[in-house]
């Protein structure tokens, strides 16, 4: 977009579409010029058909050019924009983390539903989630169990940041702890009264396998919180099945997502 003047939304959705609905498909294409102008303008999609005319100044404009180089390089929205939903919340999100993902919260689904038809509902719960990444599974739960305990777990710094912030922005209490799962140095996770509910969506994606990821994925979420080696796939999930054997209470849950190649592995 080469006049750096007032422009009309109208025109820069023209110019979303006809630069980038090969690669995409019109109506992904849509959904990514609204999602930018109610981050860049704040404008809503309903607003913006009520003023087809609207113009925005001049500093909107090289954003929505930034923007557009970001997409034809495949980078997520999600990260674009800084925020996506899930469960119903509102997320923080940037490249030292996942993008929280459907299946995920068809997991959080599964614990909440094994939580109801459980005989300590009522129970004030202790929770532990590892590998917590932007915080979505610990803070939906948080949400829908506020008497509960709840500790979160990331060997990320910078994603532990990131979760700490979506913990306020969702007004929610957790304890956010620095820790590597891979190490024996987790001793204080070990609460004598131990965990009603461990949950991990820990890395399991196989060095090998990323010939098969597309590259919104691979050149833009953090490689710490998807891939293993090759050799010892499940490395993961033998850490955290023996940290839960030794700290889950009895009749204690443990939650995973997996590799679905490494399903019968597991």
């Amino acid at each position: 977009m080469d006049d750096q003047g007032p422009m009309r939304l109208s025109e820069i959705r023209l110019r979303f579409h006809k630069e980038l609905d090969d690669n995409y498909g019109k109506e992904e294409v849509e959904s990514f010029f609204f999602i930018l102008t109610e981050y860049f303008n704040q404008i809503k999609r309903i607003d913006l058909s009520l003023q087809p005319e609207f113009q925005i100044p001049n500093a909107a404009v090289p954003k929505y050019d930034d923007a557009l180089v970001a997409l034809k390089n495949s980078k997520p929205i999600q990260y674009i924009a800084g925020d996506t939903y899930f469960y119903g919340l509102r997320f923080l999100v940037n490249e030292d983390v996942l993008i929280p993902r459907p299946e995920t919260e068809e997991l959080v689904d599964w614990i909440l539903n094994e939580i109801k038809a459980g005989t300590e509902k009522s129970k004030l719960l202790r929770l532990l989630d590892i590998g917590t990444g932007s915080g979505c599974i610990a803070i939906s739960l948080a949400k829908h169990m506020p008497e509960s305990e709840i500790v979160a777990i990331d060997v990320s710094d910078s994603a532990l940041d990131c979760a700490m912030q979506n913990a306020k922005l969702n007004a929610v209490d957790i304890e956010f702890l620095q820790c590597d799962i891979l190490k024996e140095s987790y001793s204080f996770l070990e609460a004598e009264d131990h965990y009603d509910i461990v949950v991990s969506n820990p890395p399991y994606v196989r060095q090998s396998e990323s010939n098969e990821m597309k590259s919104n994925v691979l050149n833009y979420e953090p490689h710490l919180a998807l891939f293993v080696e090759d050799e010892d796939p499940l490395q993961f999930y033998k850490h955290i099945a023996l940290f839960a054997k030794n700290n889950l209470k009895d009749k204690g849950l443990l939650f995973f997502e997996i590799n679905e190649y490494l399903g019968e592995e597991l």
